[in-house]
């Protein structure tokens, strides 16, 4: 397994001693020079160009069409490589651990999905949103920027596309999608190039159960780091080094209320949760990992600090997370914050893309430069000129 250790890549993304200061670059700069090609106004107007197909539920020809539309945009980026997963829902597989579905009593609030059409006001968006789903096939799309020296080994960069609850799913989970889908970009820019492959995923029937992971990890798990055909220096799945999960990346107001209301703005103190889960088979892996991740953040990022924590759960990772080292990254802790009710636009016809503010989308735009600047380390990305 070739991951850098926290203290390799905490010395590569340090300030610069004295001695190493004047005209002389510093190590960090490559990695600086692609952080910077990320832009707050292209972040928004991928996740705007998402909610035109509303919640983009599974199963529905809105997200069918998000499907072909993010695949038009990643080739549109130099990502022309581009695939497509194919499996049935419901699958037969067991679920990952975790639990899904139903509704929580959080911390003051009550959280949920919205399976009410008629909550959302909006009549054209409550008439994009209302054909319903059909069991039967379904497909997900990745891209995938190869490795010049180890394309036999991958990182995966993922997100899913799918969501629920009547309304834009612009936060849950047009936001990370996004994430990945700028991340793609970057990393195709003219002369970029990797030392090991990057891939980029977009999930889908996530909100169902993780099940297009699930399906991704069943069908490919046993294909890792064969090349295919033998001396042809093509692996159509490389070892996986890790997996970067991103889910719900823009808000993060606070706790809410006695009243169970939230502050309508970002808290001074809102950071990027980046989780493993402590209990799986990578965890000391998954662990550093994730403290690469928070390391990359206090060079690279520009305004919001990350937080690590051990109890990954309900989200894409977790169906990877005993195969390889796995991370999620969130607005939020999964079990006691979002599920305590601090969204509460999480699942509602609220998901609006009009319902954030520049601060929630650059909470996002901070967890992009925190995975891209830990991304193009670890894989050894060289931005060319």
């Amino acid at each position: 397994m070739r991951i850098l250790t926290i203290t390799t890549l905490l010395a590569s993304l340090a300030a610069p001693s004295a001695a190493q200061r004047g005209n002389a670059p510093t190590a960090n700069e490559p990695l600086r020079t692609l952080v910077g090609r990320l832009d707050l106004e292209k972040y928004k107007a991928t996740i705007k160009g998402l909610t035109q197909f509303g919640d983009r539920r599974q199963g529905t020809d809105r997200n069918r069409a998000a499907i072909d539309w993010i695949e038009a945009q990643l080739k549109s980026y130099g990502c022309t490589n581009t695939e497509r997963l194919k499996y049935e829902y419901p699958l037969q597989a067991p679920r990952p651990p975790g639990g899904f579905g139903g509704v929580v009593r959080g911390n003051r609030a009550r959280t949920g999905v919205n399976n009410n059409p008629n909550a959302q006001p909006d009549v054209k968006l409550r008439e994009l949103n209302t054909p319903p789903t059909v069991n039967g096939p379904r497909e997900e799309v990745y891209c995938t920027r190869i490795g010049t020296t180890h394309p036999e080994e991958m990182y995966i960069v993922s997100a899913h596309m799918d969501g629920i609850g009547f309304g834009e799913a612009a936060n849950d989970n047009g936001s990370g999608t996004a994430i990945v889908m700028e991340l793609a970009r970057v990393l195709h820019s003219p002369g970029v190039q990797t030392e090991r492959s990057i891939r980029f995923i977009l999930w889908n029937n996530e909100e169902t159960g993780l099940e297009g992971s699930r399906a991704y990890a069943a069908q490919r798990k046993d294909m890792q780091g064969k090349e295919d055909p033998p001396g042809s220096g093509r692996y159509p799945e490389p070892k996986w080094l890790g997996i970067i999960q991103h889910d719900m990346m823009l808000f993060d107001h606070g706790m809410p209320r006695p009243d169970g209301t939230v502050s309508e703005t970002q808290r001074p103190e809102a950071d990027i949760n980046i989780e493993f889960q402590s209990s799986s088979m990578f965890a000391a892996q998954s662990q550093e990992l994730a403290w690469a991740l928070a390391i990359a953040n206090e060079g690279i990022a520009t305004r919001y600090p990350a937080t690590v924590g051990s109890h990954m759960t309900n989200t894409d990772s977790t169906s990877f997370m005993d195969l390889a080292p796995s991370v999620s990254l969130r607005e939020n802790e999964r079990g006691t914050q979002i599920g305590a009710g601090w969204d509460p636009h999480w699942h509602q016809p609220t998901d609006l893309y009009t319902t954030f503010s520049d601060d929630d989308f650059r909470l996002g735009l901070n967890a992009a430069q925190t995975t891209l600047g830990a991304i193009a380390r670890l894989a050894g990305a060289k931005p060319g000129n």
